[in-house]
């Protein structure tokens, strides 16, 4: 697994379901180039545990990464059937039901190899017998893509450990702060606080303040 934080992000086209009833074909990323950041997030599979409570809180805090001109692209290894199917059943009954972002389907798992983050990979034996070791799905790996198609922050976690939203959001916060201003951004900065330049004397003097 190689990091694509500083390069392209990966381009490709593959159906999606999309304001949670649509599904489309062709489906890309490229369509935010020049227009929208990007937070591209994988998932294991649908109709899981962990996978929902990421997927709900996504979509509870979907006007905040509007608001920020992102848009929020969910990804797994599943069909857009499936991803309509559990787009259409309702929560009481483990679904998911009221998500609006599109949802791609990678079934081919070659999106997941593309981003790293394809949880394990195909064999080949000296009898020319292909197998799968490790588990066929996505980490749950999340990329902040900038509105130059570029990938400016990667996350990957194992498959039983949920993500943070807020912590996406705040990464959103700062790489906008650092395009419009020119500051680094410090350790768990937020909105409202100091920056700092990025130059000796700016450290020196944000570390003098705190």
């Amino acid at each position: 697994m190689s990091t694509l934080v500083g390069k392209k992000a990966p381009s490709f086209k593959a159906a999606a379901v999309v304001n949670g009833y649509e599904i489309v074909q062709d489906f890309s990323l490229d369509q935010f180039v020049g227009n929208k950041y990007v937070v591209f997030f994988f998932y294991p599979l649908d109709f899981t545990f962990v996978c929902p409570t990421e997927i709900l809180a996504f979509q509870e805090k979907l006007a905040e990464f509007e608001k920020r001109n992102v848009a929020v692209v969910g990804c797994s290894v599943d069909s857009e059937f499936s991803h309509w199917a559990w787009l259409n059943t309702p929560k009481n009954k483990g679904g998911i039901q009221g998500v609006k972002f599109p949802l791609v389907a990678d079934l081919s798992k070659t999106i997941a190899e593309n981003y790293g983050v394809l949880a394990g990979g195909y064999e080949v034996n000296e009898e020319g017998e292909a197998s799968f070791k490790g588990a066929p799905v996505a980490y749950r790996g999340l990329f902040l893509i900038d509105k130059e198609g570029k990938v400016r922050h990667q996350l990957v976690n194992d498959l039983p450990l949920g993500r943070s939203v807020e912590e996406a959001i705040r990464m959103v916060d700062a790489l906008a702060h650092f395009e419009e201003f020119g500051e680094v951004c410090p350790a768990n900065w937020k909105p409202g606080e100091d920056a700092m330049n990025a130059s000796a004397e700016g450290v020196a003097d944000y570390l003098s303040k705190h």
